[in-house]
Parts: structure tokens; C-alpha cells; sequence
């Protein structure tokens, strides 16, 4: 018989996305896979990942079948949830707390996971929310070298070692109550010093973190670089702070104070933290929890 899921009624999955009985939902497995799969299946039926074919045989140890094109898989089979070895309700709580900047430090010590549980969980929401961006295509690409966390659908390693030809550069565009950071093409750190150096373009250096005064449409250009790099060169400007420090900002103070909170961000991962700052910023009026959960939902486009 065709699999028809029934653990929650249509009334109680709106009382669970409303955000309702919270603590609830944290404290009960069964209640935080429905809640999921309320997302997952809004139709109340298994859909196949691999052709949306909602005609779906169930079979042993929670796997289904598609009846069209015959797949096997599991209830979170291509989706981001579908990346790490974690419980629906323990998904849950690492929203929670990922939206409550904790860091992975914190997390491991209010739930119990391992540090590399709770990494690859944070890792993962992350990049939900990158691929959401109207720009994901361009930052999860070989410029940024983030498409190389893929295999398939799955997230797996990392990049490899970035140098002064090969680490990205990013404008900043803040209109106030709206920001957008974007990835400048073929502009990498090794372009940055140069404009520093011969263009007199002012830099600013806190740590790894490098930004400048405004250059063409941006009201900054920000870069992560590592150690490989001549910081030295940066030199004091007697004309004073840079623009987007004098600008006021309501982006740029909380964004930098959260840069510095995370300690150690690499250039590889920088793409990541940039844009859940983008997101979050654009986004404060709305419900980030159930928007983040939604994304996290959604199926990964599988990568090459």
C-alpha cells in the first residue's frame, strides 16, 4: 500500500511551525520528527527526493520506495537535516542555540554532543542558509572554494590551503535597514595590497580581518586572510578612520563585534560567517527559527 503519512494532523502542524510548546517539541523525539516532517511533507505524504513522485511504498527500518522511479531512501534522504548524526530534537536545540549565538564550545556543553557533532551541525545550518542567498551559486563555487565541502549532496571536508593569489575579497553594500555583501570576481587579497600600496585605497587590520575604505559601489571591501599574508604593509593612515567605521552603521558594529566573538575564522569558512550575517541582519523582523529549520528542510542541490 502507498505510504500516507499521518503522525500529525493539519491543525497541529500549525500549532508547531506558530513556534507554540517549544520546550515541549525539545524534550520529545516523536513530537520534533513530526514537526519536521510537517515541513518536509506539507502534504502529509512522503515525496521522493529524487523525482517528487508522491506514490511511496514504505518498507523495513523507516525506508520508503518510490512507485515511479523505484529510489530507496530515508524520511530526510537529500536534504540538509540529512547531514550529520543527530536527532530531530536534538536538530531542533542546535537551531535554538545557534540563533542564540552560542558557540559550538557552548553547545557541546549544554547538550552533551561531541565538538565535531556540533561543528558539522553548525557548519551545515550555515550553509542552509548560504544556498538560500540569491548569490549562492557564485559564493559555493571554486572562487571561494566552499564547493569543494561537496560531494554529491553530502557535505564532507573542506578547502585546501588559500594563499595571497587565491583568497577571496567581498564588498559590503548597507543601506541601512538592508545590507548585501557580494563576492567581487578575480579580485583577490593580492589585488587589495595592491590598491593599498599604489592606490593609496586605506586599509584597516583587526586580527586576520582586513577592510578598506569605500571603493566604487561599496561601502567596504572585507577580507579573512591567514598568515601567509604582509599585514605589515597595512600602514596608518593620518587621514584617520576609514568610512564605513565613521558611518554609524547599525550592520557594521554588530557584524564586527560577532567577527571577533568567533575566534579563528579561517579565509575558507569567512564566505560562511559574511553571509548568516547578511541574513540575519535582512531578516531580524521575521521568525529565524522556523526560517532556518524551513531551510534546513529543503533538499541540497547536489554538486558535481
Amino acid at each position: 500500500m502507498p505510504h500516507r503519512h499521518t503522525h500529525t494532523d493539519k491543525g497541529k502542524r500549525k500549532v508547531l511551525q506558530e513556534g507554540k510548546a517549544f520546550e515541549t517539541l525539545l524534550a520529545n523525539e516523536d513530537l520534533s520528527l513530526d514537526y519536521l516532517l510537517s515541513i518536509c511533507w506539507p502534504s502529509g505524504t512522503p515525496v521522493c527526493p529524487r523525482c517528487s513522485n508522491h506514490k511511496i511504498y514504505t518498507l523495513s527500518g523507516s525506508r520508503y520506495r518510490c512507485a515511479s522511479c523505484r529510489y530507496t531512501f530515508r524520511r530526510f534522504t537529500g536534504r540538509w537535516l540529512d547531514n550529520g548524526a543527530v536527532s530531530c530534537a536534538q536538530w531542533l536545540a542546535l537551531v535554538q542555540l545557534f540563533l542564540s549565538r552560542r558557540t559550538v564550545g557552548q553547545a557541546v556543553s549544554t547538550l552533551g554532543l561531541s565538538y565535531n557533532t556540533v561543528f558539522k551541525a553548525f557548519t551545515t545550518i550555515r550553509f542552509a542558509i548560504l544556498a538560500h542567498a540569491s548569490d549562492s551559486a557564485q559564493f559555493i563555487s571554486p572562487e571561494t572554494r566552499l564547493d569543494s565541502y561537496f560531494k554529491g549532496n553530502r557535505l564532507t571536508g573542506g578547502p585546501s590551503r588559500m594563499s595571497m593569489d587565491s583568497i577571496p575579497v567581498y564588498g559590503l553594500i548597507d543601506k541601512g535597514d538592508w545590507v548585501f555583501i557580494d563576492l567581487l570576481p578575480n579580485f583577490q587579497a593580492e589585488t587589495l595590497f595592491h590598491f593599498h600600496l599604489n592606490f593609496h585605497l586605506r586599509l584597516v587590520r583587526t586580527g586576520h580581518l582586513v577592510y578598506s575604505d569605500r571603493y566604487k559601489s561599496y561601502d567596504t571591501l572585507i577580507m579573512c586572510g591567514n598568515e601567509s599574508l604582509p599585514y605589515q604593509c597595512i600602514r596608518r593612515s593620518p587621514d584617520g578612520p576609514v568610512g564605513i567605521d565613521e558611518s554609524g552603521s547599525a550592520f557594521w558594529g554588530y557584524a564586527l563585534e560577532d567577527i571577533k566573538r568567533f575566534r579563528g575564522i579561517s579565509c575558507q569558512r569567512f564566505p560562511l560567517y559574511l553571509k548568516e550575517l547578511e541574513f540575519r541582519f535582512n531578516h531580524r523582523s521575521k521568525d529565524l527559527f522556523f526560517l532556518v529549520v524551513s531551510y534546513l528542510c529543503d533538499f541540497v542541490a547536489a554538486r558535481k
